[in-house]
């Protein structure tokens, strides 16, 4: 693990170590470098990542505060939410309507006259490519998408039509990159990726896209309140 990366997670874990109430301090940068014995730089750039993430904010001339509200919620980043969108652009690959399949009609719960957005794109991470990903969404939900939508957050751009995010479903696979990804993402045939799929769920339960991503950079780390009652399930049917 790198030096940024431990310093990082190693701050993240002695803030959700304390209890204390009202406001609360990390000591400063200098005094981090010298319990961590690495340089300025380095702990400037785990607060960096620190500050992406919501758990702190640093005040000129008064410290580094952290959120109050970071404890409240399980933490989950990953390399790409861990960054600014000015250091993510898109490049879109393909656009067209057509008939969804038999999955995606139980999924979006829509019958199989009825059209869905499917789209490719890249994602770039600071100029170079990191993601494919293909993803559909219903035409009766987003009958205005253009190619200028997708190659901007599509986060932003259901929520500008005044719907409401609630959840999102996310599961992960290690695989190998095939030649026709390669050729995409500019890296040799085989190398190692992570595949991950995500619904997203409008307040209601409706599922409002599909997303099948092909991942050649990618880091997760989740900080979640431990869960009992799976672990006394878990005992129970063994």
């Amino acid at each position: 693990m790198k030096k940024k990366e431990f310093v990082t997670q190693d701050l993240l874990s002695k803030i959700y170590q304390s209890d204390a109430d009202g406001p609360r301090k990390l000591p400063p940068e200098r005094q981090l470098a010298e319990e961590y014995s690495v340089s300025r730089f380095t702990i400037r750039q785990a607060l960096e990542k620190l500050v992406s993430i919501g758990a702190v904010r640093i005040v000129q001339g008064s410290g580094i505060w952290i959120n109050a509200s970071v404890r409240s919620n399980p933490l989950v980043y990953n390399s790409i939410t861990e960054k600014r969108f000015d250091q993510i652009h898109f490049r879109l690959i393909s656009l067209h309507k057509r008939r969804p399949d038999s999955d995606e009609q139980k999924i979006f719960d829509i019958d199989d006259e009825t059209f869905i957005w499917a789209f490719c794109r890249l994602r770039y991470v600071d100029d170079v490519a990191v993601q494919i990903e293909h993803s559909r969404l219903p035409v009766s939900l987003f009958p205005d998408l253009t190619r200028e939508v997708t190659e901007r957050s599509m986060q932003k751009y259901v929520l500008s039509k005044g719907y409401t995010i609630s959840h999102m479903l996310t599961s992960y696979r290690a695989i190998c990159i095939s030649r026709e990804q390669a050729a995409l993402l500019g890296c040799k045939k085989g190398s190692p990726a992570m595949h991950i799929i995500n619904r997203g769920m409008l307040q209601g339960g409706r599922v409002y896209e599909i997303s099948d991503i092909t991942d050649i950079n990618y880091t997760c780390t989740y900080l979640t309140p431990f869960n009992h009652n799976n672990l006394e399930y878990r005992q129970e049917n063994r």
